[in-house]
């Protein structure tokens, strides 16, 4: 999808098909186009869970950034995986992987790691960073599983589980940036583009 509106006068490019960060995006005053990127999610080379997240969400930037015609644009990529006993975890895919995933993350916490890059398409700058939160989650029975699961919900979000949906209440709290495990942490969004010289309020729908 591509939408023609622009942020406070500037081509802003979300490279992401998640809703969640679209949400986010436009609470925070900011309608961008989006783009999705089209990378495959599954190949990425093994290594920490906070740089899987950092190289999906690098792939997804630099996909879309050399799609785009027309005038500069900023182009934010962005991913997220969950951590757990030091093994990373994306989308479960499949009903049964989802309570599977749930059995082992009820009464724990795993770190939510998403990576955020963004590039600045007329100069070709690109600045990256990762945020990482640590996730409360409750002690759900089985029952309950079953139940979210049966939703579909979990399949199709990182770590089988969101904090803005049907999944809020199973997460009892977090430690770090609420936005992060949306889908994008803002403040760190901020940070990156003001090393593009982007002053947040520019973004700003007018």
């Amino acid at each position: 999808m591509r939408d023609a509106v622009r942020s406070g006068g500037r081509r802003l490019v979300l490279a992401s098909a998640s809703p969640a960060r679209l949400a986010t995006l436009r609470s925070a005053g900011i309608e961008p186009e989006v783009v999705v990127s089209g990378v495959d999610e599954n190949d990425v080379p093994a290594a920490s869970a906070a740089e899987h997240a950092l190289v999906l969400a690098r792939r997804k930037a630099q996909a879309v950034a050399a799609t785009l015609s027309g005038p500069a644009a900023l182009v934010i990529g962005a991913d997220s995986v969950l951590e757990l006993d030091g093994v990373t975890y994306g989308k479960p895919g499949t009903p049964h992987e989802a309570v599977r995933r749930w059995r082992m993350m009820r009464g724990r916490a795993g770190v939510l790691h998403t990576g955020h890059c963004v590039i600045e398409t007329g100069s070709g700058h690109q600045v990256e960073g990762v945020e990482s939160t640590v996730v409360h989650f409750a002690d759900l029975s089985d029952d309950e599983i079953n139940a979210y699961v049966a939703t579909g919900e979990p399949l199709s979000v990182a770590g089988g589980f969101t904090i803005d949906g049907l999944g809020g209440p199973f997460v009892d709290k977090v430690e770090g940036d609420h936005h992060n495990v949306v889908g994008l942490s803002l403040p760190l969004l901020r940070r990156l583009l003001a090393d593009l010289g982007v002053a947040w309020p520019e973004l700003w729908n007018r």
